[in-house]
């Protein structure tokens, strides 16, 4: 005999507003931006009315501004591109989490400015 389990999500705007501005502890202590929301999103996704959707976007964004990060080092040596798409991905970087804590806290999908998504 099987038995079907329904998973009750529970609505929780706020921790969704801070799994995004989470991604922000980077600026702030050098580190965490990747490994809080990850943190964060896999504990509380089935949890958490939203939060899957909004964690996999997150940590689209996240490997996006890397692989970014990454091409921009060589690109330094091409009469210095790679300075300008450095500072365009941290700029990003810092704006989009704020953007989308406003969207999420507005009940909106998150935005995927620029991200590749490796996670569907």
């Amino acid at each position: 005999m099987e038995t079907i389990h329904h998973r009750v999500l529970r609505k929780d705007k706020q921790l969704l507003v801070i799994t995004h501005l989470s991604q922000l502890l980077t600026y702030i202590t050098g580190f965490g931006g990747l490994i809080v929301p990850l943190i964060l999103w896999l504990t509380s996704k089935d949890k958490v009315l939203g939060m899957d959707d909004h964690g996999k976007q997150i940590m689209n964004f996240q490997l996006s501004l890397l692989l970014y990060a990454l091409i921009s080092i060589p690109a330094i040596l091409l009469l210095g591109l790679g300075i300008l798409t450095l500072v365009l991905t941290g700029i990003l970087g810092f704006v989009m989490p704020i953007v989308n804590a406003v969207r999420a806290s507005n009940n909106e999908d998150p935005s995927e400015f620029l991200t590749i998504q490796f996670i569907k």
